[in-house]
């Protein structure tokens, strides 16, 4: 059946809303377009809040509020979408309505629902708002640490003339009786942001704008909310998960809906996070796995509007800048573990590896040249056919992988493995999976597509899953690569009872959680390699951003990707370095790879060759020089992870996260903090220097020794085809070259600082050993930095030298 789109103008009555019509000539792959879906589009539910055929419930007053437990009752007025013709427009608008139900007695036409602020910490404020009676009011949640949130009680309350507020340290939270408005503002009492109401928008514009308020669908009666908060001038949006559009978000529209994006140059998300912070102060978390479509002030700039398909709203407010949110969203729903050492070197792969004999190969040739490296990834082929998951190696191809794998461990190689939770038909394990009723169900009990897809609601299938995973590591596999996962059935039904609409986004998480798990408990070790994501996965690091295309525009929107995932609580991510879809330019590849070097994890990945000696001599060197940097730096690397484990911040950082009173910091996408001390500006094109900003204060080119004050500048890259600056002050440790990090020598630490003008540095030493972060203060004295104190336990021997010295 048809939609009955509500097209609303301005039309003189009480509220008017928007339409955007659909383009008939040209549907792109995910259309707005609901005649034209596709199996797993993303679900954007904002149609549903222009719909003629919907009933729209307002927020209006509140009502019988009990200050001590923080709860009460909103009274909504309903609304209908009617029409008007007004010089040759058709216009629409919401107009009050009387009940359609019957018996008329037993249904309230303006409903009283519960409402309720609570308060998790002394920068943490949560609202809810139930749109009807709800079953299970109060579940937990695997998306919250401990499945529900601690609680504060430190915030005072005070009676207001027009209603109630809330006092804490760090900010306010009033709540206004009629008209109902919740404000939060900052502890200097700044407006940071308010609900919208019905009075603030119909008489100030022309423009038809739709308040706080909740819908309720005429197809199957279901409801979700449209929490709808104040923008103010100026004010930046970030966060949303692994977003490839422009970093800030203020005037898009993005829809949380986990999708195989087919590539990073779009608007859908592999990885999908239904949180957000401002450049004013505050952070959103929406806490649903339903679907959730953000209006960051694409149709009216003054307005941001949460839609969610969820029938309650939990919103979860955080107050204060960007690190202090992070932390508090990380506080609620995990910080990343720490991944093994070994993670933070350099993966070389290809799609794909077919046989024992190649990996052996390329493992002779990495020493053989002189490349250090870690991991050997086998993507598709390790079965006996490619793409076929079945769990076990080919016996044609891989004579003895036991053996294999002990013997690339003793050499300094780590094994990861390829694998997906979809099975086709022609999968030995599909009936099987079925016998046992571990796959997703359609509405008749039978399979919704084409293949199986294993039900991770369900703890059967969790536990036969991860028993055969832990085969694999078993046999010495390091790490799993979890691939996919973004296609859940919409339409299925889940073993937790619900259907996609709700286990959809959840499903990234559970399946991240299902091989951490049996990883940490075979091996010992926090590490994965995932593609999805859902609020939570932050907790089982790593992931990885996709099939990145192959040019220059790819890369700028791969390492817009990953400043946006760091800024929605991951600490760790990873890109296939070149792009993944073609054989990369051997131009593009040399500038890929110092922006692949530095970032957290490093994996050359996608269409073959990926080798570097199947470039030439020249493109190798080159190679091994970058890869040389990282593991010089694997001290300083080490340590910024571990620190951004204790905090929620993210290795790849966007430059406002530690410079947030630098208005300029706030507009860069093109650059990044390596942790807290190095900035890199990769070249997005083939050019020899180009124009960086710097925040505040003297920066030291790493390559070159060059000295930049904050602001722009027009530097040129060195040998190392990139822009790489340290911070003045900072103090960087290094560790003499290895092959591998499992040969790292940690006993001998070079502290190379950074200091033109500075009689003081510091930095940051973590050791494998103990992996405790210490910090480390070095002082001026007779012309030498030298260390204050002892901050390492004995046979640790750290050596000073400044960076004009350093080679």
């Amino acid at each position: 059946m048809k939609r009955r789109n509500c097209p609303i103008g301005y039309a003189g009555l009480a509220i008017l809303f928007f339409l955007s019509a659909p383009i008939k000539a040209q549907i792109p792959p995910h259309s707005p377009d609901r005649s034209h879906a596709l199996l797993n589009e993303p679900v954007d539910i904002s149609g549903d809040f222009r719909d003629f055929a919907n009933t729209y419930y307002l927020a209006d007053s509140l009502a019988g509020f009990d200050p001590s437990s923080g709860t009460g009752k909103i009274i909504y007025r309903r609304y209908e979408c009617s029409t008007r013709q007004a010089f040759n427009n058709m216009l629409a608008a919401l107009r009050p309505v009387q009940p359609n139900e019957f018996p008329t007695v037993e249904y309230a036409a303006s409903p009283a629902l519960s409402f309720s602020v609570e308060f998790v910490s002394q920068k943490t404020i949560r609202i809810r708002a139930a749109t009807g009676f709800q079953v299970k009011p109060d579940p937990e949640s695997i998306m919250l640490i401990g499945g529900r949130p601690k609680k504060d009680d430190s915030w005072k309350y005070s009676r207001i003339g027009e209603g109630h507020q809330y006092t804490g340290p760090h900010g306010s939270v009033m709540i206004r009786t009629k008209p109902w408005h919740v404000e939060i503002r900052d502890a200097a009492g700044r407006l940071l942001t308010r609900t919208v109401h019905l009075s603030d928008v119909d008489q100030s514009t022309y423009t038809p704008v739709l308040p706080f308020s909740f819908v309720r669908r005429a197809s199957d009666y279901s409801r979700s909310v449209s929490a709808v908060f104040t923008l103010s001038p100026d004010e930046r949006l970030f966060g949303c998960g692994e977003s490839f559009t422009r970093l800030d978000k203020r005037g898009q529209k993005v829809v949380l809906w986990a999708d195989d994006a087919n590539g990073v140059q779009n608007e859908t998300l592999y990885k999908p996070v239904p949180f957000f912070f401002s450049s004013r102060g505050y952070g959103m978390f929406m806490h649903t796995s339903s679907p959730v479509t953000c209006d960051f002030g694409k149709y009216f700039n003054g307005v941001n509007s949460l839609m969610i398909g969820d029938d309650e709203l939990d919103l979860f407010i955080f107050l204060g800048k960007p690190k202090e949110i992070l932390d508090e969203y990380t506080d609620l729903t995990g910080k990343a573990a720490m991944p093994p050492l070994w993670s933070f070197g350099l993966w070389m792969s290809r799609i794909t590896y077919f046989s024992e004999q190649q990996v052996r190969d390329v493992a002779g040739r990495l020493r053989k040249n002189k490349i250090p490296s870690d991991v050997i990834h086998l993507d598709t082929g390790w079965f006996e056919t490619d793409w076929r998951c079945d769990y076990e190696f080919s016996t044609t191809r891989f004579r003895d992988p036991a053996k294999m794998i002990s013997n690339l461990r003793t050499d300094g190689f780590n094994i990861c493995l390829w694998q997906l939770p979809y099975f086709v038909p022609k999968n030995r394990l599909f009936q099987e999976i079925v016998d046992k009723g571990l796959y997703v169900r359609d509405a008749k009990g039978g399979i919704p597509c084409e293949d199986a897809t294993l039900d991770f609601s369900n703890p059967q299938a969790v536990a036969w899953y991860q028993e055969r995973i832990a085969g694999l590591l078993k046999m010495g596999v390091a790490a799993i690569k979890v691939d996919f996962g973004e296609a859940a059935p919409h339409t299925g039904i889940y073993a937790s009872g619900r259907t996609g609409f709700y286990e959809h986004n959840l499903y990234p998480l559970r399946y991240n959680q299902a091989v951490a798990d049996v990883t940490r408990r075979i091996t010992g070790e926090n590490i994965i390699w995932a593609r999805s994501t859902w609020a939570g996965s932050q907790r089982y690091p790593v992931h990885w951003g996709g099939d990145a295309e192959n040019t220059d525009t790819g890369m700028q929107a791969q390492l817009r990707g990953g400043l946006s995932l760091g800024l929605s609580g991951f600490s760790f991510w990873s890109h296939d370095i070149g792009g993944f879809v073609l054989n990369t330019p051997e131009e593009l590849y040399r500038r890929w790879l110092p922006f692949g070097m530095l970032s957290s994890h490093s994996r050359c990945h996608g269409a073959p060759p990926k080798e570097p000696w199947e470039y030439g001599e020249s493109f190798m060197d080159a190679f091994r020089e970058a890869a040389e940097l990282k593991y010089r730096l694997m001290p300083y690397i080490y340590a910024q992870a571990k620190d951004c484990t204790e905090r929620g911040l993210p290795m790849l950082r966007a430059l406002f996260v530690e410079y947030p009173d630098d208005p300029g910091s706030w507009l860069v996408e093109d650059e990044y903090l390596f942790g807290s001390d190095i900035l890199v500006a990769p070249m997005l094109e083939n050019t020899a220097e180009r124009d960086v900003y710097l925040p505040p204060g003297k920066w030291i080119d790493y390559q070159i020794g060059g000295i930049y004050s904050g602001g722009w500048n027009r530097i040129q890259h060195g040998k190392i085809p990139a822009v790489i600056l340290v911070r003045e002050g900072a103090a960087l440790p290094h560790a003499d070259l290895a092959q591998s990090t499992m040969l790292i020598d940690w006993s001998k630490i070079d502290l190379v600082v950074f200091a033109s003008e500075s009689d003081k540095a510091d930095g940051l030493i973590c050791l494998p050993s103990d992996k405790e972060l210490v910090p480390v203060h070095l002082e001026k004295r007779g012309g030498a930095f030298s260390v204050t104190g002892s901050p390492l336990k004995d046979g640790v021997r750290i050596n000073p030298v400044l960076y004009s010295e350093f080679k």
